[in-house]
């Protein structure tokens, strides 16, 4: 009896986020591509088994989306709340876990004089004051820079992306020796991360070495 109960406790609570996706989906049906959730004020309905990986992969209850056309729509709902990442519509509000960043840039141009980055779902933005790239932890401790996108959340850089503009970068030495290094954008400086004056010293040292 307990693992029938089990199972059907399972079966239910699965059926159940099915049913709450669905009828999400449904109401978001012929809305434009990202529709004007910031003007939506539904209560929270509760949390949903959804993860948004550090990748930017989306899973169900441990299950990876196989249909790249339902991230892109669900991730057109997302929303930066008080109380966490949210899917949202006009009458419906759902709480999921995001590790890291919901988006991820997987392209970078630099088009007169100007750097364009896309996310992975098409959102293509400038570099400039209003999307600033700013240094913030990654889950596993270390940091990386983010930029924001819509509806308060923000962007991962790919790494391939990440290496591309560090590429293209320059540095300027800070007070305590410190290199930052970073690029020039819509007249703005946005920074790609630091370089430490120790291993600046023991970079140089190894290369007159070398020498």
């Amino acid at each position: 009896m307990c693992g029938r109960g089990w199972l059907k406790l399972a079966w239910f609570k699965n059926k159940g986020a099915l049913m709450n996706l669905d009828r999400l989906l449904q109401q978001c049906e012929g809305t434009p591509k990202v529709p004007p959730v910031a003007q939506w004020d539904p209560p929270l309905a509760g949390d949903m088994p959804l993860v948004i990986k550090a990748d930017g992969q989306w899973e169900h209850e441990g299950r990876a989306f196989k249909r790249p056309a339902l991230m892109q729509l669900l991730s057109s709902l997302l929303r930066q709340d008080p109380e966490g990442v949210c899917l949202v519509t006009p009458t419906e509000r759902w709480r999921i876990d995001v590790e890291d960043c919901p988006f991820v840039i997987v392209e970078a141009q630099k088009r007169d004089g100007d750097w364009y980055l896309v996310t992975q779902y098409g959102d293509e933005l400038r570099l400039d004051a209003d999307h600033p790239l700013s240094i913030t932890p990654l889950p596993d401790g270390e940091t990386a820079p983010q930029v924001p996108v819509r509806f308060g959340l923000c962007a991962r850089l790919s790494r391939n992306v990440y290496y591309q503009l560090v590429e293209a970068a320059t540095s300027r030495e800070q007070a305590d020796g410190t290199l930052e290094i970073g690029i020039e954008s819509a007249k703005q400086w946005h920074v790609l991360g630091y370089i430490d004056s120790e291993d600046l010293t023991e970079n140089h040292g190894s290369a007159s070495g070398a020498e």
